[in-house]
């Protein structure tokens, strides 16, 4: 759907217009389909810029997206653009998994919300006391305070007691189990050191894996759409491509993996390398899951339990694809 400014309140705005319990109003809503924002950026952009930029509000608010990938995306260059542009101050919403939050979360307030839309009236209220206090002109408190995701900012702050004997406390507390909270909390890593190179491809087993949400019709393990709490595996050994499946992911338009599965999950070209002897061997079964919403942690169980099925079967690599 390409994009198109409405005046007034239209979906998650009524809701949110309502709770600045007549602060403020709704001026305008700007709407855009996921994907056409994400293929046709330049365009759509200028478009919802100079629409904002007539409206002229005091504050934009964006989403809130959850985990929604695209729409994250979408939201947060958005977001960064208007702020950037228009210094409008800008407000939206998501997940801490989001994809968008790293684009925008140093210069717009992000509050940190759950997954999916299932949050909404947890996500609002926060979204609108954030608003009043951006148009009020209030300081904002810390984010654990105010409730959005820390920005990688430091301020200057002036405390009663030293940096020394705050340390010492701290140490104390930490060697008695008590609780304590660092003020110079440091970025976690996860670092994953890369598996060495294929010495013999011609005698390699090569496995085909994917997050696409390739499954067989009328998905049998009933794999999610999105936020996937399982993995599927099927036999393709006696395939050449994979007919009889499609795709059950909700972040993505399916019509072309539908039409073709092997453009996500190139199943019928690993068969060709086999064929022609450019690779040992495609291993007989598919693994299978959907990404979009996926946390973190389920994606680091499955990838163990796939890890461990392959290395247990002598696959020498696997192959991994996305959408």
């Amino acid at each position: 759907m390409p994009p198109e400014y409405r005046p007034g309140k239209v979906g998650p705005a009524v809701g949110f217009e309502g709770l600045l319990k007549g602060e403020g109003e709704v001026i305008g809503t700007i709407i855009c389909g996921d994907n056409y924002f994400n293929e046709n950026k330049q365009e759509v952009m200028g478009m919802i810029l100079n629409s904002i930029r007539e409206a002229s509000p005091d504050v934009f608010v964006a989403g809130p997206a959850f985990n929604a990938g695209r729409y994250g995306v979408a939201c947060a260059e958005i977001s960064k653009k208007v702020a950037e542009e228009l210094k409008i101050p800008v407000i939206t919403g998501m997940y801490l998994e989001n994809p968008g939050l790293d684009i925008c979360k140093g210069i717009a307030y992000v509050i940190s919300t759950s997954d999916s839309a299932g949050g909404m009236r947890k996500a609002l209220p926060l979204m609108a006391s954030l608003t009043e206090k951006l148009v009020k002109g209030i300081e904002l408190g810390a984010p654990e305070i105010d409730g959005y995701i820390a920005r990688g900012m430091r301020k200057t702050l002036f405390m009663e007691k030293r940096g020394s004997q705050r340390a010492v406390e701290m140490l104390i507390n930490r060697l008695q189990g008590k609780p304590f909270e660092t003020e110079m909390p440091m970025p976690v890593f996860d670092v994953v050191s890369p598996a060495a190179a294929i010495k013999d491809l011609r005698n390699a087993t090569i496995a085909l894996c994917t997050t696409g949400g390739i499954v067989p019709k009328g998905n049998p393990d009933r794999i999610q759409s999105a936020s996937a709490q399982k993995w599927g595996k099927y036999d393709v050994g006696g395939k050449k491509a994979l007919e009889g499946f499609y795709t059950t992911h909700g972040g993505y338009d399916p019509i072309y993996a539908n039409e073709i599965p092997d453009r996500v999950a190139p199943w019928d070209i690993l068969k060709e390398f086999e064929a022609e002897g450019y690779i040992g061997k495609a291993f007989n079964w598919f693994y299978t899951t959907t990404g979009t919403g996926t946390s973190v942690g389920k994606s680091v169980e499955f990838g163990v339990q796939i890890g461990a099925e392959l290395k247990a079967a002598g696959v020498d690599c696997v192959l991994l694809t996305s959408t």
